[in-house]
């Protein structure tokens, strides 16, 4: 049986999220990487019902947000989670968030959480 996954890559967002008073006020850049991995119902795909629509993930992913959230593990989890919830035929999906500015003092560069979903993981 073939395999397929659909990506979006390099989501960008200003939004609120972080642990700290200066971030829940100023905000931060975040970028945001998907991969929703899935068994075509059908080979090729040729409907966009066989497949996963990334303009509605990227609908799911921008809604979510705009949520102020202390920690990326949780927007990231969330983000999996209603992936997995909406789109039945998703089998696993793959995210990372980096923060692009951390307010850490002398900090140059990026950070970040991955996550991996499965589904038998998430319907357990």
């Amino acid at each position: 049986m073939s395999k397929a996954s659909i990506h979006l890559n390099d989501l960008h967002f200003f939004a609120f999220h972080g642990l700290y008073k200066e971030e829940q006020i100023l905000g931060n850049e975040f970028i945001i990487n998907i991969e929703v991995g899935f068994t075509p119902t059908q080979f090729p795909i040729v409907r966009i019902a066989d497949t996963i629509n990334y303009a509605l993930v990227y609908e799911l992913v921008k809604k979510r947000m705009q949520v102020a959230t202390p920690l990326l593990e949780t927007i990231a989890s969330e983000i999996a989670n209603e992936i997995l919830a909406q789109f039945s035929l998703a089998d696993y999906v793959v995210i990372s968030i980096n923060k692009l500015k951390p307010p850490i003092a002398q900090f140059v560069g990026s950070l970040g959480v991955s996550l991996k979903v499965n589904r038998a993981d998430y319907e357990n």
